[in-house]
């Protein structure tokens, strides 16, 4: 198995320890890339995909890493949206 699908079965299994790391890493596999200016340079990020434009916007989580329950299902639910899992 490589590291792209163990990253999405683990983020499919809506853990309690996926953190902001692992989400740029799975991201940067689909093709996104980070903002960091602008509107987004605070905990605010988005994520282009360079191909299609899509965006996924979500906040940084802080003090901490890991991602909250809802960001992880935000997540999914863009992903499948755009057709990427």
């Amino acid at each position: 198995m490589s590291r792209k699908e163990k990253l999405v079965s683990k983020l499919l299994r809506r853990p309690k320890n996926f953190t902001y790391d692992e989400l740029v890493t799975l991201l940067g596999y689909f093709e996104y890339f980070e903002l960091k200016k602008g509107k987004t340079g605070g905990s605010r990020r988005a994520f282009v995909n360079q191909f299609t434009k899509h965006v996924i916007r979500l906040h940084r989580p802080h003090p901490g890493n890991l991602l909250k329950r809802y960001q992880i299902e935000e997540i999914i639910e863009e992903l499948t949206k755009n057709g990427s899992i």
